[in-house]
């Protein structure tokens, strides 16, 4: 069992019998790409080993869940673009990538050229 501490990271050296190997930090780092489904199946389990285990990540679990099914209940007509969600999906891997030290091994990203307004400098 996990109690944040000073670091929030438990020893991830404590594997081999099941034990939580994931540290707070990572946890909360990651609770949306879980929320989302959008974590491998390995990583969907050890996420939720640990959040079942420790006791203020479970808090911080259950508040964004209540917040996304909040936000899907009273914006759930509104569909974003596919280029924002594909920007936007972007943007939340390379920060979890940027705080988790994780790998980020597929991203969408579009390109699109815009037109110069600028005028020639001749």
């Amino acid at each position: 069992m996990c109690i944040r501490g000073d670091s929030g990271a438990s020893d991830p050296s404590t594997d081999t019998d099941g034990v939580d190997k994931v540290g707070c930090d990572d946890a909360l780092a990651e609770i949306y790409l879980l929320l989302d489904k959008e974590c491998s199946p390995e990583r969907d389990a050890e996420l939720r080993r640990h959040i079942e285990d420790c006791p203020p990540c479970l808090e911080e679990y259950g508040i964004d869940d209540q917040i996304k099914r909040l936000l899907a209940r009273k914006c759930g007509g509104d569909l974003a673009p596919a280029e924002l969600k594909n920007r936007l999906q972007a943007s939340i891997r390379r920060t979890v990538a940027e705080r988790s030290g994780l790998r980020v091994s597929e991203t969408k990203i579009s390109f699109r050229r815009e037109p110069d307004d600028t005028p020639d400098d001749r």
